[in-house]
């Protein structure tokens, strides 16, 4: 039997907390216990006092606001140092319906999956607007490509983990968690499964998605550079060769001129195509040498991740 944890990363949150605790099952088939934390993000309202009213479990308080990704990543820091075994996040505006965890986790209890997330089927929400819809299409698509899984939903806040897919979690981004999540999960082979989820209505406006430029553009940024730390040799060598092409169509231009006598005339070219050509030459040596610190990186994970199957072990055997 396993024990459950539901982390709620709040900022803000005491109108719509006691609807989305109160909403979690404390009996699921398959879990000796079920647990609530919530990760207060510096809330300037009675969010941890509500907590503490409606029977929340753990508490973590920022001082200061730090972000949805930062509050994510240190409650499942804690949700592994409280010993659980299976983490489910889920957010504090009861977007998410807590009736769906025990068929959110069910993969993983059968073993077939160690990341679980929900699929809220996005056409089907009636208060997202059309541009929101294709937004999150069009961002779940790329995501795909750049992690190479085929999960449909991939801004879906709803997810499970179990305790091995959570230690393996990094979090660097301030803004959100979802997309990186996803890509790292993608390049470290892990099993990663997405199940159908229904919706509650909307009770706020959502605080990531206020401009839609603004998110496009942190979101573009965060796919970009999270795919380049798994990928570094191939973003490199794309871009080193882009450059290194263009000087060879400088360079071949500038010969043509050259054999017609007018070389003297085209000086600048053969300059550009020096510059090209070292700037390309320059990304493709930086490519491996990226590629060399992310095999150090997948090591070093690896090794931490044998440290800490090889501690388990010896607990339970202690035990």
């Amino acid at each position: 039997m396993k024990k459950l944890i539901v982390q709620i990363p709040c900022y803000n949150e005491e109108n719509t907390l006691p609807l989305t605790v109160a909403d979690i099952p404390r009996e699921i088939p398959g879990i000796a216990r079920v647990e609530i934390m919530i990760i207060d993000d510096g809330s300037t309202d009675r969010t941890v006092a509500v907590a503490r009213e409606i029977g929340v479990d753990h508490i973590i308080s920022f001082p200061q606001n730090k972000g949805l990704a930062r509050a994510f990543a240190t409650g499942l820091d804690a949700c592994l140092r409280l010993g659980a075994d299976i983490i489910v996040n889920t957010d504090g505006d009861n977007q998410y319906n807590g009736a769906d965890i025990p068929k959110l986790i069910e993969p993983i209890l059968k073993g077939k999956a160690e990341i679980v997330i929900g699929d809220r089927q996005v056409d089907s929400i009636e208060h997202f607007s059309k541009t929101k819809i294709l937004l999150q299409k069009l961002g779940s698509w790329v995501v795909r490509k750049a992690s190479s899984t085929d999960i449909p939903d991939t801004t879906s806040g709803f997810r499970a983990y179990s305790r091995d897919a959570a230690l393996q979690i990094n979090v660097t981004s301030d803004y959100t968690y979802t997309l990186e999540t996803i890509i790292s999960a993608g390049h470290r082979r892990m099993g990663i499964a997405s199940v159908p989820i229904s919706t509650n209505e909307k009770l706020r406006e959502s605080r990531l998605f206020g401009s839609i430029r603004k998110y496009v553009t942190r979101s573009a940024t965060t796919i970009i550079r999270i795919y380049t730390m798994y990928k570094p040799l191939r973003v490199f060598l794309s871009l080193g060769g882009i450059f290194m092409l263009l000087a060879l169509v400088i360079g071949v231009r500038f010969l043509m001129f050259y054999f017609q006598g007018q070389g003297t005339g085209h000086i600048q070219s053969l300059i550009l195509m020096t510059v090209f050509f070292s700037m390309g030459f320059q990304l493709i040596i930086f490519g491996m040498l990226a590629d060399l610190i992310a095999n150090n990186r997948k090591l070093k994970s690896v090794f931490e991740k044998s440290n800490s199957d090889a501690k388990q072990t010896d607990n339970s055997s202690d035990t």
